[in-house]
Order: structure tokens, then C-alpha cells, then sequence
């Protein structure tokens, strides 16, 4: 997908998901440094600023669920912004990017515009709508984490141990998304003082701040997580002592009478062959050391 639009002067190419050869085009006639259009091309970079004379290069990332795998996917932004235009490719498409470019879609070119349009305003409104989208993102991954604790002690099952480990993949691929971007969003500050008056700068003070208030809960969420899956392991942990507990007795009850039946079982002379007694006098055996046992595991539980 690939528009363009123009108000107050200012042109906003928005592309999703476009090949090479459009992208080139795109940014020709722009002139931007041959190394910033090969950092656009590469997959998987990292958050990043570039400032030159005429424009600055950012690539931020935010995330995009998978609701098949039930993952959070790597969503790139690359943006190049001037004084009088604004070019942002990203991988996958967003409601909320959408509902930003048909606000000013509708208002046109018309010079009667009610605020001031400014390319630093557009993309400062595209920030600030993918933070309060994150926001969201990390209520609803609290809530999944607290749904999961109250199935850990519940019950454990295999399905249990699978939606532990999403949460805890997704949580991580959050983490590595946010944090390297608080140098990015200073650093931008920074340069928009150039392009811009000084009134625009506390719109990216407050980008900051929201950047910063969720990467704390990112970290809270990581420790929660971790929590329920500490939890999750003593639960298992208990149930496997009890069952080698109940395998301890059952031993004791089986293995002399395995013993003894292993050696009257072979074909030849043995005391006490041929007296009934002894297959009783082998049974109360089997149930005395089983009922040692017991008490020696009742003892230990006390102490």
C-alpha cells in the first residue's frame, strides 16, 4: 500500500510493506544518504537516529500480534522527516496510523486549517497514538499473566507450561523493542530543536515520559511473569515428590514379596517350601515395612 497526501504545505508519503524498487523511487527525489535507503532495505535493525541538514532518519519499532501464533511480530517504522515532509514505511498496516492519515486526508490542503500543521506535529501524533497503543498492549499482557497464575495453582497442565513460555517470549521481544528507543526519542528532542521552534519540544518531553512509563511496566511484567513461572515449577515440584512418595511405599510393600517369590520361584530346595504359614508370614512382613516407611515419611513431614 503506498499514498500520499499534502496539507499546509507539507508531504506525507505513507507506504506499507513496499517492494525495493518502490521504495527507491520514493525516496529519490529526496536525496537522502545512500545508507539510510540500505538501512530501510535490511530487516530487523535496531532503533536508530541519523540527523543531516535537511531531514532526520529514524527507524523505531513497535509491535504487531500474530493472532495465529499468539506472538508479538517485529513492526518497523522507518521515517525520514524534513521541514516540509514526512515519509514513513513500515512492515505490516495499523488502524490507528490510518485513522491519523484520514484526519488530515480529510482536511486537505485547506488554508484555513484550525492547527497548525507542522511535519514535527504528524509525526510527533504517530508516536504518541503507537505508545498509547502500548499501553493497551501491556494491560492486556497483565491480564493474560494474572489468568495464568490463577490457572498455576488450579491446575498444571501441558497447555499451561506452552502459554507461560508465549508470555514470557512476548514479554522479552517487548523489552528489546522499547528499550534501545529512549536514546532514539532524546536524541530526536535534540534535533527537533533544529528543525523547529522550541514549542514543539515539550510534545517529545512528553513522548519520553510515556516511553519510560512503559518500559517500567515492560520490566514489572517481566518479573510477574517470572514469578508465576517460579510458582508454576514448586507446584510441579510438589506433585513430583508426591508421586515418588506414593512409589516409595508402594515399593516397600512390593519388593520382599518380589524377593522371596524371585527365589522360591526357581526350581529347587528351599526351607519352608512346602508350609503355608510362610505365604502369610512373607505378607506380614511386606506390611510391616510398608507401614515403616509410612511413619518414617509422616515423622519427616512433621520435623
Amino acid at each position: 500500500m503506498l499514498r500520499q497526501l499534502r496539507i499546509k504545505g507539507i508531504t506525507w508519503i505513507d507506504g506499507v510493506n513496499l517492494r525495493q524498487s518502490e521504495i527507491e523511487e520514493i525516496l529519490e527525489p529526496f536525496d537522502v544518504h545512500e545508507l539510510d535507503i540500505e538501512a530501510v532495505l535490511e530487516a530487523n535493525q535496531r532503533a536508530r537516529i541519523d540527523s543531516y541538514e535537511k531531514y532526520i532518519f529514524l527507524t523505531l519499532h513497535f509491535p504487531k500480534y500474530n493472532q495465529n501464533k499468539k506472538i508479538y511480530e517485529l513492526n518497523e517504522f522507518h521515517i525520514f522527516l524534513g521541514k516540509n515532509f514526512l515519509i514513513t514505511l513500515r512492515d505490516f498496516p495499523g488502524k490507528h496510523i490510518d485513522e491519523i492519515y484520514e484526519k488530515y486526508e480529510k482536511k486537505g490542503d485547506d488554508d484555513e486549517y484550525d492547527i497548525d500543521a507542522s511535519s514535527g506535529l504528524i509525526l510527533y501524533e504517530l508516536i504518541q497514538e503507537m505508545l498509547e497503543k502500548m499501553f493497551r498492549v501491556s494491560m492486556n499482557v497483565r491480564k493474560d499473566i494474572s489468568a495464568i497464575e490463577k490457572k498455576v495453582f488450579e491446575k498444571s497442565t501441558a497447555p499451561l507450561v506452552r502459554d507461560i513460555l508465549i508470555k514470557k517470549r512476548n514479554i522479552i521481544t517487548l523489552k528489546h523493542m522499547f528499550q534501545p528507543q529512549m536514546s532514539v526519542l532524546v536524541g530526536l528532542e535534540n534535533h527537533m530543536k533544529k528543525l523547529f521552534d522550541d514549542e514543539i519540544e515539550a510534545y517529545y518531553e512528553d513522548l519520553e515520559d510515556k516511553l519510560q512509563r512503559i518500559i517500567t511496566d515492560i520490566l514489572v511484567l517481566e518479573e510477574q511473569i517470572e514469578s508465576v513461572e517460579d510458582a508454576f515449577k514448586s507446584m510441579i515440584d510438589i506433585q513430583t515428590n508426591s508421586i515418588i512418595k506414593f512409589l516409595t511405599i508402594f515399593s516397600a510393600f512390593m519388593l520382599p514379596l518380589t524377593l522371596i517369590t524371585s527365589f522360591y520361584g526357581m526350581n529347587i530346595k528351599l526351607p519352608f517350601q512346602e508350609k503355608p504359614f510362610f505365604a502369610y508370614a512373607a505378607m506380614w512382613l511386606s506390611i510391616s515395612l510398608l507401614a515403616v516407611v509410612f511413619l518414617y515419611f509422616q515423622r519427616k513431614r512433621k520435623i
